[in-house]
């Protein structure tokens, strides 16, 4: 079955040339980011506890951390599916819920954010 968590990581080789990385042997589900010339992470993706990220149940869901600017990050928090960074900064980070609660254009899109928001600029 191919889920949104394929279909991000798929995007992600084919618009960006990212393989994922998987670098915790412990977490074999939590899939790295990165930029290919300066290593900077763009986005992770992890397999976690519903609750977690506020919900009551500790069902599994995947989700996806971002970078996201703080205009767009104060307007993504009010909607559905998006939610305070899980395990990283939650004044630059987001995370998004890859249940189809946001639809998979517009992760893409929050996902160019992260990316130009990680590029090393001169």
């Amino acid at each position: 079955m191919f889920t949104l968590r394929d279909e991000i990581l798929k995007y992600c080789l084919d618009f960006y040339g990212t393989q994922p990385d998987y670098p915790w042997d412990d977490e074999p589900d939590y899939a790295v980011l990165r930029h290919a010339k300066n290593k900077k992470w763009y986005g992770l993706i992890m397999r976690i506890p519903r609750s977690r990220i506020g919900f009551e149940d500790d069902e599994p869901v995947d989700v996806l951390n971002v970078k996201c600017d703080e205009p767009a990050l104060g307007s993504l928090l009010k909607r559905d599916g998006c939610h305070p960074a899980y395990h990283m900064s939650k004044a630059h980070w987001l995370t998004v819920r890859l249940d189809g609660s946001v639809p998979a254009e517009e992760i893409k899109s929050i996902l160019g954010m992260s990316y130009e928001l990680t590029v090393r600029r001169k």
